[in-house]
């Protein structure tokens, strides 16, 4: 996080200010250029979101970006106030994560109120749509899916259903809620999962499309099974 910290916000700053220029007036990118400074701009912007930023720190963050472009002597000094960016950072996200996890716990309580879902020790909710078949995958098998992931907003994150195209991964490799939630169903199963961020992306979230502190949402069709190779199988085919 201290590492990224200051690409973070060095990129940020042009998506803070992007629909401004220099004069302050709204300005539209034209030529191709423009448009792939805009892109830059935007995508690397989206993470200064949770920082909920006025129109006036985004005034300033933009100054201290323009002035180090031009050369200029910086108007405070960055010794100091660089060990300020992080404590800055951490209280404005904290801050964030910690209402989007109350719209989450607001959401899991309706699921599992009207919709019929059940919660796990862990804390995941889940409902299944479709058990499948008796055998269910192990944490260290692979497994075949199509899924579609939301916030519970209904944003849509990612989605392998609208891409067209199941994907494969061993179990063990990804989040916990994931890990924990498919060894419900079998092949030819379907699954809800409704996912705590402890059980996700924690408080850090993953930007820009996943903010901190969410509760995730997913519809997982599971289609197949494949066992893990053996570390000595494995080694006689190299």
């Amino acid at each position: 996080m201290k590492k990224a910290l200051p690409m973070i916000l060095a990129f940020g700053l042009i998506a803070g200010c992007q629909d401004k220029g220099a004069t302050g007036k709204s300005i539209t990118p034209n030529s191709e250029e423009e448009k792939t400074f805009y892109t830059v701009g935007h995508l690397f912007g989206g993470r200064l979101k949770p920082l909920e930023l006025t129109d006036n720190e985004m005034a300033h963050l933009y100054q201290g970006l323009k002035d180090a472009a031009a050369g200029k002597e910086a108007q405070v000094d960055l010794a100091k106030y660089q060990q300020e960016v992080q404590v800055m950072f951490q209280k404005r996200m904290s801050k964030m994560s910690e209402k989007v996890k109350v719209e989450g716990d607001s959401y899991v309580k309706n699921f599992l109120e009207k919709e019929g879902g059940i919660k796990t020790e862990s804390g995941l909710a889940y409902k299944i749509l479709t058990p499948g078949a008796a055998k269910k995958p192990a944490a260290t098998e692979t497994v075949e899916v199509h899924y579609h992931g939301t916030l519970t907003d209904g944003t849509v994150f990612d989605s392998s259903v609208e891409r067209g195209k199941k994907v494969s991964f061993p179990l063990n490799r990804v989040i916990k809620g994931w890990t924990e939630g498919l060894q419900l169903i079998g092949e030819g199963g379907k699954i809800k999962l409704v996912i705590p961020s402890e059980l996700a992306y924690g408080d850090h979230g993953a930007p820009p499309k996943i903010p901190g502190g969410a509760t995730l949402v997913f519809e997982v069709e599971l289609f197949s099974i494949a066992k893990e190779e053996a570390p000595e199988a494995a080694a006689k085919k190299k």
